[in-house]
This record gives structure tokens, C-alpha cells and sequence, in this order.
């Protein structure tokens, strides 16, 4: 089967803790972020196809940057390649790390959703195995009350059966206080919910 979007290249461009350090070049842009160890970087390998683009780590907190990539989306076929950013935040709510390095990372990525003008979309990556922590709701919470569009993820699908799927991501939009919101199953292992999130950032970031 013919994929309506294809990405056919996926490179690395920067890390950046302040403004003065993003690209320079504007793309549209959507950004990843959740709960430290909810498979953020698995689901971008997942995504982009290429297993070690961003960097994998059993220790939580290992994204400490604002880290950027450039894909390239062909779209039903044609000939034209769009230039898009994937923008990969840290992960917060680990306690182990710091409260300084805590108070850091929030300050960045605060000035990185309020002024990064190309920012098209969010994806909210939240574990499908359990219930959304209050850092979940309140990092959902405040990106609604930014006028900033959120697409949420329930990565680790495969970990459940479906019953069981269907009953978390009831307990997901109950919790964000969004009965009817549209939540995205996403098993990276399988590249489940793969073809979806491309036809999101095709609709989002195409123009």
C-alpha cells in the first residue's frame, strides 16, 4: 500500500538551551514532549525510520537540550520535498534530576512554545499503561490555555491488550478533563499509529 506521506530524509540540525542558538532557518515546525522515559526518542526513531537519530537512553532525564531535526515530506507521490522541524524537548517530572536543572528546563521550553513562531502543533507523549500524573495535566492544561494545538500521543500501546487500551485512553481524557479529545495510540516497537501521526504533520505542517 501507497503511503500518502513518506519522509525521505531526516537529518540532526541543532540543541539549543536559548533562542539565539535555533536554527536559522524557519520551518514549520512540531514539537515532542512528555514524561522523562514515555519513549519520546523511540517514537521519533519510530517516525523517521532511522534507529538512532535521536538518542535512546534507559536513564530518564537524558534529553537535556532542545534538540532540532529537518525532515523532508513527500506528499501522495509527488515530486516536491517539504521542509519541516521536529523539535525534541526534555523530558520533565523526573525527580532525581535537580530542581535547578528542573527550574532550567522549564524556562527554556516556556520561551520555546511562546515564541517560537513556526510552531505549528504539539505532541504530548503520554504512557498508555497508566493514568496522566498532575505534571501531565498541568503541562496539557497549559498548552490549551496558550491557544497551542496538542496532539495526544498514548505511546507503548503495544504493551497492552485492546480492551485494556480502550479502557486507559477513557481514563486519559476523563483525567484531562476532555471526554471527547482524540488520542493518538502510538506502539513504536511495531510502528503502530505511524501512518496517522504523518497524515497529522502532513495536514499541520504543509501548506
Amino acid at each position: 500500500m501507497t503511503e500518502h506521506v513518506v519522509i525521505t530524509k531526516a537529518t540532526y540540525l541543532a540543541s539549543a538551551v536559548r533562542r539565539d542558538q535555533y536554527p536559522e532557518e524557519r520551518r514549520p515546525a512540531v514539537a515532542f514532549i512528555g514524561r522523562s522515559n514515555v519513549g519520546k526518542s523511540s517514537l521519533i526513531n519510530s517516525l523517521t525510520r532511522i534507529r538512532q537519530l535521536a538518542r535512546v537512553s534507559s536513564k530518564p532525564g537524558k534529553t537535556q537540550t532542545i534538540n532540532f531535526y529537518e525532515l523532508l515530506l513527500r506528499i501522495d507521490g509527488g515530486e516536491e520535498r517539504h521542509p519541516v522541524h521536529l523539535v525534541d524537548l526534555p523530558g520533565y517530572g523526573y525527580a532525581k534530576v535537580g530542581r535547578e536543572s528542573r527550574k532550567t528546563w522549564a524556562k527554556f521550553i516556556e520561551e520555546y512554545f511562546l515564541h517560537a513562531e513556526e510552531l505549528r502543533f504539539v505532541c504530548l507523549l503520554l504512557d498508555i499503561r497508566h493514568t496522566p500524573m498532575e505534571s501531565d495535566c498541568r503541562m496539557f492544561s497549559w498548552l490549551v490555555e496558550h491557544d497551542i494545538p496538542v496532539l495526544v500521543i498514548a505511546t507503548k500501546a503495544d504493551k497492552i491488550g485492546k480492551n485494556a487500551r480502550n479502557a486507559q485512553i477513557a481514563a486519559i481524557q476523563k483525567k484531562l478533563g476532555v471526554p471527547e479529545l482524540t488520542i493518538l495510540p502510538y506502539a513504536s516497537t511495531k510502528n503502530e499509529g505511524r501512518s496517522d501521526l504523518l497524515d497529522v504533520m502532513a495536514e499541520y505542517l504543509v501548506e
